[in-house]
């Protein structure tokens, strides 16, 4: 990333008062108490960076709070249905409010895991094989008969995970063919439709990518490893479940391949500002997609500041940066 005085400098060289954001976190979804973990975090890194910031949620008082005390840009830690399908960015492009992220209809497709895979692998991307299918049609056809399919054509083990969501909510990995069922059945209460995904073997990545301007660039790899072997949400958010590796213990070659991963996918999703792509790298060095993130956790667990701070820089720094980027610049 280039370096450039950051947005609080800026504001104070030209006599200008602070940059004020209205940070969005909370929301109605499963993962609100990530989300105002999320916001309360970058509030204080805001602030830390010399930024008027506030933070609310996503309720009804938020439109006519913006109307009332108008913020120069918005930051969406809002995850979940609520920050990451794109209903509520197409609401503040109604309304007008500038906003760090991707537009409405990017969010939309990177939602759709299923979509976002077709998407990412018609680019040329490796990603492994998959189903998804809604509730109604194991109903229709029978449960028994429709999951003798899926092992029969992905094999085993496989992770089953909801098509839409975020913080491996409802993620599990099955490896023995009884365990599919209730595994299903635990899914689908996070959404109507459930993917199933062949499991690849290796090591996985966080990989993040911001663009300031100049393009999106991929900071340095962050490698998982948790304690269970399964990345789920209990491992990702209870401290000393999970360690990290930041950057990520991988050669040369293979970081440049995933770091290229990343910004291809950032780009042919048409994600904006900041995206966050969970990768899985194999013995031999292949790095297969798994999903992208348009709304990274921003918690004291989060892969994206890990990724900032490897690149050398400070979180409130960049974020500040994607602030005035949208403060001078909305779409």
């Amino acid at each position: 990333m280039s370096e450039t005085a950051p947005a609080a400098d800026a504001a104070a060289a030209s006599g200008s008062h602070p940059l004020r954001a209205v940070v969005l976190a909370g929301g109605l979804t499963f993962e609100r108490e990530v989300s105002l973990s999320s916001g309360t975090q970058v509030v204080e890194e805001l602030t830390r960076a010399g930024l008027d910031a506030e933070l609310r949620d996503a309720d009804a008082e938020l439109l006519p709070g913006l109307t009332a005390a108008p913020a120069d840009a918005v930051f969406i830690a809002l995850h979940g249905a609520t920050g990451e399908d794109g209903a509520l960015r197409a609401v503040l492009d109604l309304a007008g409010v500038p906003y760090v992220g991707s537009p409405a209809s990017a969010c939309r497709l990177a939602w759709d895991k299923p979509a976002a895979k077709s998407v990412v692998r018609s680019a040329g991307v490796l990603t492994p094989d998959w189903v998804a299918l809604p509730h109604s049609t194991f109903r229709e056809l029978g449960a028994a008969a429709v999951l003798d399919l899926m092992v029969a054509r992905l094999g085993l083990p496989l992770m089953v995970k909801p098509a839409s969501g975020g913080s491996a909510l409802g993620v599990q990995k099955v490896s023995r063919v009884e365990d599919l069922p209730a595994a299903m059945v635990s899914c689908f209460a996070y959404g109507d439709t459930v993917m199933v995904e062949r499991f690849v073997e290796g090591v996985e990545l966080a990989l993040a990518v911001v663009d300031l301007g100049d393009g999106p660039q991929a900071l340095p790899a962050v490698e998982i490893e948790p304690e269970s072997g399964v990345f789920d949400y209990t491992s990702r958010y209870t401290p000393g479940l999970t360690e990290y590796h930041s950057p990520a213990r991988v050669d040369d070659a293979v970081a440049e391949r995933a770091a290229a991963l990343a910004v291809r996918v950032h780009e042919v999703l048409g994600l904006a500002d900041l995206s966050r792509t969970d990768a899985i790298v194999t013995p031999d060095g292949e790095v297969h997609f798994l999903e992208v993130n348009v709304s990274p956790g921003l918690t004291e667990t989060s892969m994206f500041p890990m990724a900032v701070e490897a690149a050398g820089h400070e979180l409130g720094d960049v974020l500040a940066r994607l602030l005035a980027r949208r403060a001078e610049t909305p779409r």
